[in-house]
């Protein structure tokens, strides 16, 4: 009888959750614009009845702006599946008619002179965001709620609040991730909904809908903004600077909601206390609104505002507020929960809920919010104009593509950046003005650039929600030295251009171009593509008066399956296409090895396979096909776990894998071993590396620690874990210049991201060691005192001969999130150069 119950209740609480209305949402007695379409006008149901996919929500927000004047909208550009980027503009008519002076008036608040300006009649900016991980939906489903009511509403609070405020509206952070989950999630919806969390509704498919295309977290991207999600709104939010952004995400399905302030002790240092007092007062009018609806809801608990990359962080470092939103995911229509039946609706409405309370504080607190936004620039005016360093020189003198896209970022943030005037030498590193740039301290990025050049290592908290270093030129692997004055600081740029790239002359016996280039894979591949031969020496020689280091590329004049002038053309086009130049050469004679040395060998073609599937880490993955696919265009073939016993791996000539877990390649062991030894390359990356030394594919010493707690209190028991966690650091590196996995650095040096606990002990023979840490590793970040003990002198990267292939372990991700241009080389390496290591 009991459990007949408990069906029954089930049943009507399934037909319940799968009924509601819009006054479930909304409030009935609220007058709304009948002339406004609502949602289920145009979709045919209710909010939240099914997920509503990217198409549908695009139709709805111009069906809306169609009809309201009070909204505007525009097309920022378009995601790697061509998703629309849109955004709402949403404010009374009247602002709307003044918006540009609005927003112009807005953006003196940051400048000299801002403390004449009157406040009474100065709009605030909202910058309202919804599921940037797509399989956190609720977010986006509210959102069309949330601009339906903007939209319809003729309360008058409703009215007075679209006079005080500009909401610019984005209904999607995430478009691909979004479609791809409502599809899931609706092909998979019972009649009959099932709250069973085992059912396979709440059970997606690798990799999931929370990436974009290519995998990536898109709330990791505002600061490094390397996407194209992230560059329209980045754009979005420079235009603007908005004083408050919030980020609708989602979170376990045993959790209730969550709105900060954060964690205080893991708050950047950069941040103002300010910024967290005016969190802390917007956050009562969230508690207000959550306690008159009944709904259970926590703050200043487990997340943080650390790291700059994230939506609800970003802002706190452009005075702005940031804040994060974290409700309850049912991950699909309805699950069971430690809070009982979670219902979507239910989840929809929370997110609404915060929306609208979000508006409230802003409108309420819009002077105090403009005040501290304009003190906010003032007081790091006076911090620039007191500090004693006035520039950053940065640049590579061989690599102007890396130099060019950190300049990039630079460009999207709005930070000032001049050329360099002339050619200068700064602790013995070589800074020209092709491929230089000078970063004035005093200008109203201030405080942003400081965050991008950040080197902090010690903390109040040793826990991260996220990573604890991003260190720029450390990420570029840029030379970069502070100056006290701006001298060597030439015009500013206003529009950045692409370095160029060009054949000096057509060549007689050979053209040549050093590795230093960050395109060099890119150059090889079209090369490849165009039956183009191709050889590298491994040694530096002296031609012509010019000195050509490790790693320079040949390409003979004679004996081409092309002739004489089809190379010459081709050349001119891929040099332009890869922004390198290439010399032509009249003799084979040298200072060092002749061109037509045995130290020259040929580069072959790469056919390359990528592991993915269930397992498979799909950052790490997605990391590696971006950057093959996106930047160096070369074709890659992406081979499913579960499809491995069917295919030929002979067919390629590397196969990668990325980080893993579980035991799902043990099948495949003799299938992958035998491509090995037959000839193929194997590159395993971070826990990859522990399966390729259980398997025997290559030898690995791991060094361990095992720490105990000694007057640690049960209370404590996960911070002292979690102490030990190497979320994100970076570290120094010593090189060997003249092994080929390093060809096409210059300095000794290499800065390293690593975010694992795997430490190889270094071989006995030092040209073994190709990659190794220092004596003193840290460079900036977090990591702790027993760990740093371990990575002391260990190694990154092992190489091992098997039979008459290679086999490549990196404990390190060398392509972490799309901005670590300075190791990427390191993989790009592997493949064409594999076998001269």
């Amino acid at each position: 009888m009991k459990k007949l119950l408990i069906v029954i209740s089930l049943l009507i609480s399934s037909l319940l959750h799968s009924q509601v209305d819009l006054n479930y949402y909304l409030d009935s007695t609220h007058p709304y614009n009948p002339e406004i379409p609502t949602p289920k006008e145009l979709l045919g149901y209710e909010v939240g009845t099914w997920h509503v996919s990217h198409d549908q929500l695009v139709n709805y927000m111009y069906r809306l702006a169609n009809a309201s004047d009070r909204i505007s909208i525009e097309n920022r550009g378009s995601t790697y599946e061509d998703r629309p980027l849109l955004l709402l503009t949403i404010t009374s008519p009247k602002n709307h008619k003044n918006i540009e002076r609005i927003r112009e008036s807005h953006i003196r608040l940051t400048e000299k002179g801002s403390e004449t300006i009157s406040l009474s009649e100065q709009p605030l900016i909202v910058y309202q965001g919804f599921s940037i991980h797509g399989n956190e939906p609720s977010g986006a489903n509210a959102g069309l709620l949330t601009a339906y009511h903007l939209a319809a509403s003729e309360a008058p609070e409703t009215i007075q609040m679209l006079d005080d405020l500009i909401i610019l509206f984005d209904p999607s952070f995430n478009p691909d991730g979004l479609q791809r989950f409502s599809y899931w999630a609706n092909i998979n919806k019972n009649q009959m909904l099932t709250s069973d969390p085992n059912d396979r509704e709440y059970n997606e498919v690798w990799p999931g809908g929370r990436t974009n295309h290519y995998w990536f977290d898109l709330n990791r991207d505002w600061l490094p903004a390397q996407l194209p999600e992230s560059q329209a709104r980045i754009k979005t939010f420079s235009k603007w600077l908005p004083n408050i952004l919030t980020d609708h995400h989602e979170m376990g399905t045993n959790s209730s909601f969550f709105f900060q302030p954060g964690v205080s002790s893991r708050v950047n240092p950069l941040t103002p206390i300010m910024n967290q007092k005016l969190t802390k007062k917007i956050a009562d009018f969230h508690v207000e609104a959550f306690d008159q609806l009944g709904s259970l809801y926590y703050s200043e608990e487990d997340f943080d505002d650390f790291y700059y990359g994230k939506g609800s962080t970003f802002p706190d470092v452009n005075g702005s507020i940031g804040i994060l939103f974290e409700q309850a995911s049912s991950r699909g229509h309805l699950q069971e929960s430690e809070n009982g039946l979670l219902s979507f609706p239910f989840t929809i409405r929370n997110q609404l809920t915060a929306a609208f309370s979000t508006l409230k504080a802003a409108t309420t607190l819009r002077l105090e919010l403009l005040d501290y936004f304009r003190t906010f620039y003032s007081d790091h005016r006076e911090q620039a104009s007191k500090d004693k360093k006035k520039a950053i020189l940065v640049g590579s003198p061989k690599d102007p593509a890396t130099a060019f896209h950190f300049a990039q970022i630079l460009e999207r943030h709005d930070i000032e950046f001049h050329k360099l005037k002339e050619s200068t030498t700064r602790g013995g590193k070589s800074y020209n003005p092709e491929s230089s740039y000078v970063i004035p301290m005093e200008q109203k990025k201030h405080q942003l650039v400081k965050a991008m050049f950040s080197t902090q290592s010690s903390f109040k908290d040793s826990l991260f929600y996220d990573i604890s270093a991003w260190t720029f030129p450390y990420a570029f692997n840029l030379n970069h030295h502070y100056e006290n004055n701006t001298s060597l600081a030439a015009e500013a740029v206003n529009q950045l251009e692409a370095p160029y790239g060009s054949v000096d002359k057509k060549a007689r016996y050979a053209y040549l171009f050093e590795a230093h280039h960050y395109y060099t894979p890119k150059l090889l591949n079209l090369l490849h593509q165009s039956n183009i031969r191709v050889k590298v020496g491994l040694t530096p020689f002296t031609l012509e008066g010019k000195k050509y280091d490790y790693g320079t590329y040949m390409i003979p004049v004679k004996n081409q399956d092309v002739t004489e002038a089809e190379l010459y053309s081709t050349l001119q086009k891929a040099a332009k296409q890869t922004f390198i130049n290439i010399t032509a050469v009249s003799t084979g004679r040298t200072e060092g090895i002749d061109l037509g040395s045995r130290d020259f060998t040929t580069v072959k073609e790469a056919k390359i396979a990528l592991l993915v599937g269930s397992g498979v880490r799909s950052y790490d993955a997605g990391e590696i096909w971006h950057l093959l696919d996106t930047r160096h265009q070369i074709s890659i073939s992406k081979l499913d776990l579960k499809d491995l016993d069917e295919i030929d791996l002979g067919k390629y000539t590397h196969f990668i894998i990325p980080s893993f877990s579980g035991s799902g390649l043990d099948d495949n062991l003799e299938q992958i071993k035998k491509f090995v030894k037959d000839g193929g390359t194997l590159i395993g990356y971070r826990q990859a590396t522990r399966w390729l030394d259980q398997k025997e594919f290559i030898d690995l010493e791991f060094l361990k620690q095992n720490p105990q707690a000694v007057g640690v209190s049960f209370e404590d028991k996960d911070k002292f874990r979690g102490a030990q966690v190497t979320g994100g650091a970076i570290f120094n590196t010593k090189i060997d210049r003249s092994h080929p996995i390093n060809f096409g650095y210059l300095n000794q040096n290499v800065p390293v991201f690593r975010n694992t606990n795997l430490f190889v002990k270094a071989d006995e023979n030092s040209y073994n060691n190709p990659i190794q840490y220092t004596s003193t590793p840290l460079l900036s970040g977090y990591i702790s005192e027993e760990n740093i003990e371990l990575l002391k002198n260990s190694v990154p990267v092992k190489i091992n001969k098997m039979g008459s292939g290679v086999v490549i372990a990196l404990t390190d991700n060398t392509n972490f999130r799309a901005f670590w241009y300075g190791t990427n080389r390191i993989l790009t390496n592997a493949i064409y150069l594999s076998d001269k290591m």
